[in-house]
């Protein structure tokens, strides 16, 4: 089983490969796209994973996310199953890269994009209405600076359910603060926050808070929370940590109801257990300059 699961993935890397080689036959290969897809949620959802030793990992794959993120939502929906198939994402910036894009073009998902950027929500805008799966019923897509002043009144304003499936945040900025203003609000089924890995597990801290942030007055590295910080928020919240992309900065939470053994709660130190090396120097060495930074203990 598997290895079947495996070859299934393969199977996936290499019709988006082709996807991405021969734009004029996309609309055929995104179809093919879709049935792999399909082959691999199903062999999740109808056998024992938890039977097997593995980690999610092995079963990530992209198809527009920025690394294995795709792979990741999909096997994680296998198990827990859909509701409403709602999704929203903060700071959607492009399709390609983002976490929600492959739930929208080929899960029948629909939701709330928020693009810190008119340019980026006019571009998004016209790469939903072109595609044969989202023209008819795009997602809505809007420009807006997200702030704990206004995010509660945008989320009401745009009508996003109290309980939604999906919700991707990405801002590289005061995410923390924006989490914890969107958990009095609603209560997503599955979430994925970026963290600022550099600090791995040795704080739970997170950027001082501005309405008008912006990191590179700083320093790039000057953004986000550290990974224990977000465990430990999503937890008062009565969320599990159940798995993070290939660099362990992108975390996935489920409310703790849901997936039961078949994704089982793992810890803030897995996140970052299977880096290389050279990758951990590098951290370390990004560290330092910007450890002396204004961070808050939270």
């Amino acid at each position: 089983m598997l290895l079947k699961l495996k070859q299934i993935v393969q199977n996936i890397f290499k019709i988006t490969k082709l996807e991405n080689e021969l734009s004029e036959q996309s609309q055929i290969l995104q179809q093919c796209t879709q049935i792999a897809q399909k082959s691999f949620f199903f062999n999740v959802k109808q056998n024992n994973v938890s039977s097997y030793p593995h980690s999610i990992n092995d079963f990530g794959f992209s198809i527009f996310s920025q690394f294995n993120e795709d792979g990741i939502v999909l096997y994680i929906f296998a198990v827990i199953g859909f509701t409403n198939k709602y999704c929203l994402d903060i700071a959607f910036a492009n399709p390609v890269g983002a976490n929600t894009t492959n739930l929208l073009l080929n899960w029948g998902f629909n939701g709330l994009l928020i693009c810190g950027d008119e340019k980026e929500r006019i571009s998004s805008t016209s790469f939903f209405k072109q595609n044969h799966n989202t023209w008819l019923l795009p997602p809505k897509i809007i420009n807006s600076w997200v702030t704990i002043e206004n995010i509660a009144t945008t989320l009401l304003q745009e009508h996003v359910p109290e309980e939604i499936d999906f919700f991707s945040l990405d801002m590289d900025g005061v995410d923390y603060y924006i989490l914890r203003e969107i958990l009095k609000v609603i209560q997503p089924r599955l979430i994925v926050v970026e963290a600022q890995n550099i600090w791995k597990t040795e704080k739970s801290v997170t950027v001082r808070y501005n309405s008008d942030f912006n990191r590179f007055k700083f320093h790039e590295d000057y953004c986000g929370a550290s990974i224990p910080a977000f465990v430990k928020l999503l937890k008062e919240n009565n969320y599990k940590l159940v798995a993070h992309n290939k660099y362990g900065f992108n975390i996935f939470f489920i409310k703790e109801n849901l997936g039961g053994d078949y994704l089982p709660e793992i810890k803030a130190a897995d996140c970052i257990a299977n880096l290389p090396n050279y990758y951990i120097e590098e951290l370390d060495k990004r560290k330092k300059e910007i450890e002396h930074l204004d961070w808050v203990e939270v």
